[in-house]
């Protein structure tokens, strides 16, 4: 195959290159490879995909792998998606996103989670958001957790919520801190909390208040507390307000 000429490759059947061995595919140069069109790679088995190393992989052309189907992306390893630069990640379908194992999308890299768009933000399931590890949601930008939508938020795991880091917090929408759960509330940093002003304060719920914990009440600014409406103040125990 190394011998054939691009307009070789090209001229390949979808027949043909499925019948390509997949140790074939695998020795391709990445110039041969990108020789193919994009029709080309979306008719490549699931082996075949598995079997494209990563250095094909970080130099594979952007609109060949955004042609790339859900079932060929779910075949490749963590190591594959791992050589997938951040300026590629980006063109991947919401569809491709949506199919991405929980394996495969907490194995993501900083880089490349931040370089996601909203909208393959927002397609991910709640089961995926769940997947993502404590380090990868402290390594988020502000705009990739406003990116999060209040059916996502209340997903995370108390864990992943103690994991948020001031700076987050700070620019977190008032709509997502809303829609956070009593334990997540509590679950909440003694920073994180530190960084909410009164507008946010203003946001929760009275059985979000009542969740509070003294550390975390201590941790508020006392000009902020006045943004906490009558409801919330209503529900805080004696305990949280001697806090």
């Amino acid at each position: 195959l190394g011998a054939m000429t691009s307009d070789q490759l090209v001229s390949l059947t979808n027949a043909q290159l499925r019948g390509l061995g997949t140790g074939q595919l695998a020795a391709l140069s990445t110039e041969d490879l990108n020789t193919l069109t994009t029709a080309q790679f979306q008719a490549l088995s699931t082996a075949q995909v598995a079997a494209i190393t990563a250095t094909q992989l970080t130099n594979l052309e952007s609109a060949d792998l955004a042609a790339l189907g859900t079932a060929q992306i779910g075949s490749l390893s963590t190591v594959q998606l791992a050589a997938i630069g951040s300026e590629d990640i980006v063109g991947l379908s919401t569809d491709v996103m949506a199919a991405l194992s929980s394996a495969q999308l907490s194995s993501l890299s900083t880089q490349q989670l931040n370089a996601l768009a909203d909208t393959q933000w927002a397609a991910l399931t709640t089961q995926q958001v769940r997947a993502l590890t404590t380090g990868q949601i402290a390594s988020l930008g502000s705009d990739d957790i406003n990116a999060l939508s209040t059916d996502q938020f209340p997903a995370l795991s108390t864990s992943q919520v103690a994991a948020l880091t001031s700076s987050q917090a700070a620019t977190l929408e008032t709509a997502d801190l809303a829609a956070l759960t009593s334990n997540q509330i509590a679950a909440l940093s003694t920073a994180a909390i530190a960084a909410f002003d009164s507008a946010d304060l203003a946001a929760l719920t009275a059985a979000q208040a009542a969740a509070l914990t003294t550390a975390q009440l201590r941790a508020i600014d006392a000009a902020d507390l006045v943004g906490l409406s009558t409801e919330a103040m209503n529900s805080l125990s004696i305990q949280q307000i001697a806090a």
